[in-house]
C-alpha cells in the first residue's frame, strides 16, 4: 500500500517537473520569436525613420557622392542586424518584410557600389525631366509655398547632377550617344521668351480660391522671378551643358558589357528586375526566343482567320499604314481610351474582392516631354493625396498611336494593371510597414501590368480580331524584350539588329520601335521584368486551377496576388503554394 502511495506521489511530482519543464522551454521559445519580431521592427523602424538629408534645405533632393556612400553604410548597418535575426518564428506578414528588408537594402549597396548614380539619364528621362513631375495642381497655400522653394532649389539639383555627370564621362559610365536622338526637347521646350508659357509656370494660373487677393499678387510676382531668374536660365545652362560637352563625350558602345565591370553589373541588374539569382543572360535570351516563337503561331493563326492575302510582314505594313487603326486627333485617342478604361471597370468585381478607394483619370502626356515618350504610363499618388491616379496617353505623333494594341496599354496602365495594384498598395492595413506601401519591383509590377493583359480577354477588353492581334503584339513585344535586352547588354547586338528583330517580329509602329530600342539600351535589365513576371504568375495560375480544380476561385486568386502588396517572385510562389493546400485541406 505505502509502495502504491510513494509511486502516485513521485509519478505527480514528475508529471509537475515535466509540465513546469514544459512552460519553461513553452516560454523561452515565445520570447525568442517575440524577441525577433522586436529586432526586426527596430530594423524597420530605423530604416523608416533614417533621414539621409535634411529635405527642407534640399527640397529636391540630395545626389551627392557621399550621400550615396553614407546610404550604402547605412544599408550594410541594417543588414548585418537582420542577419542575426532568426525569421523562423515570425508570421507570414513578418517573413515577408523581413525578406523585403534585406532585398532593398542590398540594392542600395549595389547602386553605390557600381556608382549608377554617375549615370542619372534614360532616353526618355533623366534628371532634368524629372522636375517636370513636381508640376501639380496648387490647392492650399503651403503647397504653393512648397513648389516655389522646389522651383528655387533648381540650381543646386543641376550642380549636384552636373558633378556626377562629369565624373561618369571620366569614368566610361554614361549613356551611349545613339540615344539622344531627338533629346533636345527634353530642355528646349522649357526656354521659351515668356515665362508666363513656361510648363514650370502653369500651375500659378489657377491658384486656389483659398488664397487672398495679396496673397495671390504676392505668389504671382514671386512666381514671375523664380521662372524667369530661375527654371529658364537653369535649362539653358543644362542646354549648354548637354550641347557642348556631355553629347561629345558621351559613349558610342551601346551594351552594359562595354561599361566597366559591365558583365557583373549586368547580372547584377538582371537579379534585381527578375528578383530572382537562378537567371542568366543566355537563361532568359533562350526563354525570348521560345516564347516569340509560341506567339507568333498564335499571330498567324489571327492572319488566316482574317483570310488576309499576304505575308506576316506584309500584314504589319497593313496594320501599321491602314488610317482605320489610328485616331484622327489627340482628342479622339483620348475618348477612346475613356472609353475602354471605363470598361475594363465595369468588370472589375467578377475578378477581384478587394478594389482600390482611389480613383483615376486620363489623360495626355504633357507636351514637353511627349516626343521621346512611350505610349503610354500610369502616374500614381500617394495615398493622402488629393490628386487622382492618371493614365497617361501619349497623343504625340498619331500616326505611330495604333489603336489596335489601345486596350491592351489601358488594362496595362489603369485597371486591372497599375492604378489598382499601385493603389491598393498604397491603401495596405497597418501590419504591412510603410517601406512595403512604397516599395515598387518591376517583376511584380510589370509582371501584374501584362497578366493584366492576359486577363483582359477574360474581362471581354479585345473585340475585334486585330485588338486580339494587338494583345498579341503587346506580348510578342515583351518577349522580344527578352531577346533583345540580352542581346545588346550581353551578347553585343548593335542598335540596328535590334530595332530589325522588332520591327519583324511586333505590330508597333516603328516610331515605338526606335523609342522603346533606344530605351532598352538606356535601362540595361528593366526590360526583363514583364515577360518574367508574367510568365510566373500565368504558372502559378496554371498550377492553381489544375491542382484545385472546380474549388479554384479566381477572384480568391487575385487576392493572394494582391494583399501582402509588392513582393519578390519567390515570395509569391510560396504564398500561392500555401493557398493551394490550405483550399485542398478545407
Amino acid at each position: 500500500m505505502i509502495r502504491i502511495l510513494n509511486f502516485f506521489i513521485q509519478s505527480n511530482y514528475l508529471k509537475c517537473f515535466i509540465l513546469i519543464s514544459l512552460c519553461f522551454f513553452y516560454s523561452c521559445d515565445k520570447k525568442e520569436v517575440n524577441n525577433a519580431s522586436v529586432s526586426l521592427q527596430n530594423s524597420i523602424d530605423n530604416y523608416q525613420d533614417h533621414k539621409g538629408y535634411d529635405k527642407e534645405q534640399y527640397p529636391l533632393g540630395l545626389f551627392t557622392k557621399d550621400y550615396y556612400e553614407s546610404e550604402a553604410e547605412f544599408a550594410q548597418t541594417k543588414l548585418d542586424e537582420l542577419s542575426k535575426i532568426d525569421a523562423s518564428g515570425l508570421t507570414e506578414t513578418e517573413q515577408i518584410s523581413f525578406e523585403l528588408l534585406k532585398f532593398v537594402l542590398q540594392d542600395k549597396i549595389d547602386f553605390y557600389g557600381f556608382e549608377c548614380y554617375l549615370n542619372p539619364i534614360l532616353s526618355d528621362a533623366g534628371f532634368h525631366t524629372n522636375l517636370t513631375y513636381n508640376v501639380k495642381s496648387l490647392n492650399d497655400y503651403q503647397q504653393v509655398k512648397t513648389y516655389l522653394n522646389k522651383l528655387n532649389a533648381i540650381p543646386d539639383f543641376v550642380d549636384q547632377h552636373v558633378v556626377n555627370l562629369r565624373e561618369g564621362l571620366e569614368k566610361g559610365i554614361s549613356q551611349s550617344r545613339i540615344i539622344f536622338n531627338g533629346y533636345e526637347s527634353s530642355y528646349n521646350d522649357h526656354i521659351v521668351e515668356n515665362y508666363e508659357d513656361s510648363f514650370y509656370y502653369s500651375p500659378f494660373k489657377n491658384l486656389p480660391e483659398s488664397l487672398t487677393e495679396k496673397q495671390k499678387d504676392s505668389v504671382l510676382t514671386v512666381a514671375k522671378e523664380a521662372v524667369e531668374n530661375v527654371v529658364i536660365p537653369e535649362f539653358k545652362r543644362i542646354k549648354h551643358f548637354f550641347d557642348t560637352e556631355y553629347l561629345i563625350k558621351t559613349r558610342t558602345s551601346i551594351g552594359a558589357l562595354n561599361l566597366p565591370n559591365g558583365d557583373a553589373f549586368y547580372q547584377n541588374r538582371i537579379n534585381f528586375y527578375t528578383t530572382s539569382t537562378k537567371y542568366t543572360a543566355d537563361d532568359i535570351h533562350q526563354i525570348g526566343l521560345s516564347e516569340v516563337a509560341r506567339i507568333k503561331a498564335e499571330m498567324q493563326k489571327i492572319i488566316k482567320d482574317l483570310n488576309f492575302d499576304g505575308t506576316f510582314a506584309d500584314f504589319l505594313r497593313f496594320l501599321r499604314t491602314d488610317e482605320q487603326f489610328y485616331a484622327k486627333t489627340p482628342k479622339e485617342l483620348l475618348i477612346i481610351a475613356r472609353d475602354m478604361a471605363k470598361r475594363a471597370d465595369a468588370q472589375l468585381p467578377k475578378f477581384f474582392k478587394t478594389l482600390p478607394r482611389k480613383p483615376y483619370g486620363v489623360a495626355p502626356v504633357p507636351d514637353a516631354i511627349a516626343p521621346k515618350y512611350t505610349g503610354g504610363r500610369y502616374v500614381g499618388t500617394s495615398k493622402n493625396s488629393t490628386e487622382p491616379g492618371y493614365y497617361w496617353v501619349n497623343t504625340y505623333d498619331l500616326p505611330s498611336r495604333t489603336l489596335y494594341t489601345l486596350p491592351s496599354l489601358t488594362v496595362h496602365e489603369a485597371v486591372p494593371g497599375h492604378h489598382l495594384q499601385g493603389s491598393l498598395n498604397n491603401e495596405l492595413g497597418d501590419s504591412i510597414p510603410q517601406f512595403r506601401k512604397n516599395l515598387y519591383l518591376s517583376a511584380y509590377g510589370e509582371g501584374w501590368g501584362l497578366y493584366s493583359e492576359f486577363l483582359a480577354d477574360e474581362m471581354g477588353m479585345y473585340t475585334t480580331p486585330y485588338e486580339q492581334f494587338g494583345k498579341l503584339t503587346y506580348e510578342m513585344w515583351r518577349a522580344c524584350r527578352l531577346v533583345v535586352d540580352t542581346g545588346i547588354h550581353a551578347k553585343g547586338w548593335t542598335r540596328q539588329q535590334a530595332v530589325d528583330y522588332m520591327a519583324s517580329n511586333t505590330a508597333l509602329s516603328l516610331h515605338e520601335v526606335n523609342t522603346e530600342t533606344d530605351r532598352y539600351i538606356s535601362w540595361p535589365g528593366q526590360a526583363l521584368s514583364y515577360k518574367m513576371g508574367e510568365l510566373k504568375i500565368r504558372e502559378l495560375r496554371e498550377k492553381a486551377e489544375k491542382e484545385l480544380g472546380s474549388e479554384f476561385n479566381i477572384r480568391e486568386f487575385h487576392e493572394i496576388i494582391l494583399e501582402q502588396g509588392t513582393v519578390t517572385l519567390s515570395i509569391l510562389e510560396k504564398r500561392i503554394n500555401k493557398y493551394i493546400e490550405r483550399v485542398k485541406n478545407e
